[in-house]
Formats: structure tokens, sequence, C-alpha cells
């Protein structure tokens, strides 16, 4: 075995070390937030502190934002712990606001739902990890495109258009789709860039990777699910 075998094989190790980082700590996350949803939804008690509040529902998203704004701003300057506190945080956050879930749809499309979107998020990683070709031109588009989203959002809770509903969720699954291969690409070539040894700025950058693809995954779910997802009578 040649000494140029041995450095590739150490570094694809490495490489793969830190991958897996990522997506073990999105899990977690996956988790903690949709633990957290049942056990807001279960409590009459927590649903009405936080969806009969305005003070209380808006000091939650204020509050993720915030969170997201500073462990991106700031994770150079933070320990890795502190980063990994502030993710669990916001993943109990995330959990608490989207207990409503629980009360619009039935389980088992939530469950189907569920595995669709895992299926579709899964394949685009492994498309956004292994291709050569160089998705940035897409993924700013795609940037653009979550603006024009988040726009057409706001319009809509005053015209409560179904069919503007139907097509925005359409172009959302599009866009989250499009996120999640160039997420990952971008996620791969920052730890490249930053060298494959595991130590704590590498975690941090795969701890804030995780983040990323882990907003992607709960985007792509939610816009699936006013597709795919059966209301509550």
């Amino acid at each position: 075995m040649t000494m140029d075998t041995i450095t590739r094989s150490y570094e694809r190790s490495a490489q793969l070390s830190l991958f897996r980082q990522v997506y073990l700590w999105m899990a977690m996350a996956l988790v903690i937030t949709g633990f957290m949803a049942m056990l807001v939804a279960e409590s009459p008690t927590l649903l009405s502190l936080i969806f009969s509040s305005k003070l209380t529902f808006f000091g939650l998203i204020i509050a993720e934002l915030a969170l997201v704004w500073y462990l991106s701003a700031r994770i150079d300057r933070i320990s890795f712990t502190t980063a990994t506190l502030m993710f669990i945080i916001y993943s109990l956050l995330n959990g608490a606001m989207l207990s409503s879930v629980f009360l619009l749809y039935t389980a088992s499309s939530i469950a189907s739902t569920f595995f669709i979107t895992a299926g579709t998020f899964g394949v685009m990683c492994v498309y956004g990890y292994l291709t050569k070709r160089d998705l940035t031109s897409l993924g700013n588009l795609c940037l653009m495109a979550v603006i024009g989203l988040i726009i057409a959002g706001l319009v809509n809770l005053f015209l409560q258009s179904s069919l503007m509903s139907l097509i925005v969720s359409g172009i959302g699954v599009l866009v989250f789709v499009g996120l999640t291969a160039y997420d990952s690409q971008k996620i791969k070539r920052m730890l490249l860039q930053e060298g494959l040894e595991v130590n704590d700025s590498t975690r941090k950058i795969a701890l804030l990777g995780s983040l990323t693809l882990y907003l992607d995954f709960i985007n792509l779910f939610l816009y699936l699910l006013r597709f795919l997802g059966d209301r509550r009578g």
C-alpha cells in the first residue's frame, strides 16, 4: 500500500466521520423537535399559553430567529458546547411552535409525509455530496426564491387564496429540494477548506451545517404536508 493510498484513505475516513456528525446532530434535533411538538400538542395548558397569547407566540418566533442569527454570526467566537446547547434550545422552541401540526393534520398523514420527506431529503443530500457539478448558481437562485416565498406567504395571509397557497407550497417544495442539494455540497466544501482533522473548529462547522440541513428538512416537510396531509375534520 503506497503512502498516497494511505493518505486518501485517511482523508475519506475523516471526511465521512465529520459528515456522520452533521447528520447525527440533525437527526438528534429532529427527534427533540418531534417529541416537543407531541408533548405540547397533548397539553391544553401549553397550547393555550403559546397560541392564545400574542406575547408568547411572537416572543417564541423572535427567540428562534435570534438563536439562528447568533449561531450563524458568532459560531467562531463561542465554544462548541455553547453552540450545541443553543442548537438544542432552538430544536425545543421549534418543536413547541410545530405542535400545531398535530392539531391540523392526522397522525398517519404526518407520519407518511415525514417518511416521504426523509427519502427525498436523503436522495438530494447524496446528490449534493457526490455531484461534480457546481451548485452555487442553483443555491443562489433558491435563496432568492425563499425571499419570494416569505413575501408571497405574508400577502396570502390577507388574500386567503387556496390557489395561491397551493402554488406557493409547490414552489416551496422545489426550492427546498434544491437547497438541500446545494447545502450538502456547501458543507462538504467548507469542511474540506477547514481541514479534515476532527477538532473544535471542524465540529462547529459540522454543527452549523446540521442546523442548515435541519431547517431545509423542516421546511420541505411543512410544504409537502400541505399537499399530502389529511386535515382533521
